[in-house]
């Protein structure tokens, strides 16, 4: 039989279960009431005329509704105990039920080490300690001791993995991870900022360059053609440090005899 058929079959049996003891509480009620109400006199008893040889019991109705009522409330008081076993059988027959409670026992064990809880060292002290505060979690009540026991061990045996990874190890850690975050943010704006301005110089410093040799350039032009018209007028041109010279031609000459 498939996993899923097996499956069906319980919850089928459980459903089951459920309603025939729901039945049997509600008859066990209405008849408990109607036979008290029938005893004080408010609703009529059951009429059975009942003879045992020549005695006739002319009460006997009454006797076996009392008997009958009395036994159905006896019924529904034994079923909380036959419920809890039921529960038991199937907690022990589901194995990936129990699994998943275990799993779920040792998450908030180990979340309550690794917050600081248990303080005793011993390995037996420690997995009772564990234990006592498993059964006293208000989400765990309903589990079996074995299945607490189980996660009290598991949790006990990761007890230096909790301590490494403490809240407050993984706060300071968080913490440092976001200072650091915080650092890298602030050396990308700066380093923005800083690679920016060294273009912008950049960009200026070629300008500058640029301009310089246009305005060079221009000189030279100025130069050329000045010159050329200083020739046509009939004077020299004599270059200094500094500046431009013009002088008449005969002028020049006699300078350059002396």
């Amino acid at each position: 039989m498939s996993t899923k058929a097996k499956t069906f079959r319980r919850t089928l049996a459980a459903q089951v279960q459920w309603v025939a003891s729901s039945l049997v509480a509600v008859a066990a009620l209405a008849l408990g009431l109607a036979t008290l109400a029938g005893v004080l006199g408010y609703l009529p008893v059951l009429t059975l005329p009942l003879q045992f040889g020549d005695t006739i019991y002319p009460q006997a109705g009454l006797a076996i509704q009392v008997g009958l009522a009395i036994f159905l409330l006896a019924v529904v008081a034994c079923l909380p105990s036959g419920l809890r076993v039921l529960d038991l059988e199937r907690t022990h027959r589901d194995f990936s039920i129990t699994m998943s409670d275990v799993a779920e026992a040792y998450r908030i064990c180990h979340a309550a080490d690794r917050q600081g809880v248990f303080t005793l060292s011993e390995q037996f002290d420690a997995v009772k300690e564990r234990i006592l505060y498993l059964r006293q979690h208000p989400d765990l009540g309903n589990l079996e001791p074995d299945v607490l026991e189980a996660a009290s061990e598991m949790s006990y045996a990761s007890r230096d993995l909790a301590e490494t990874y403490s809240d407050e190890n993984v706060a300071r850690a968080r913490g440092f991870l976001a200072h650091r975050q915080e650092e890298a943010a602030l050396f990308e704006d700066r380093f923005e900022r800083a690679l920016k301005i060294c273009r912008d110089l950049r960009r200026q410093r070629d300008a500058v360059a640029m301009d310089g040799d246009m305005m060079d350039s221009r000189m030279s032009q100025l130069e050329d053609e000045f010159g050329d018209l200083l020739r046509d007028l009939g004077f020299t041109r004599s270059r200094t440090a500094h500046n431009i010279i013009a002088m008449p031609a005969a002028a020049h000459k006699g300078m350059a005899a002396e």
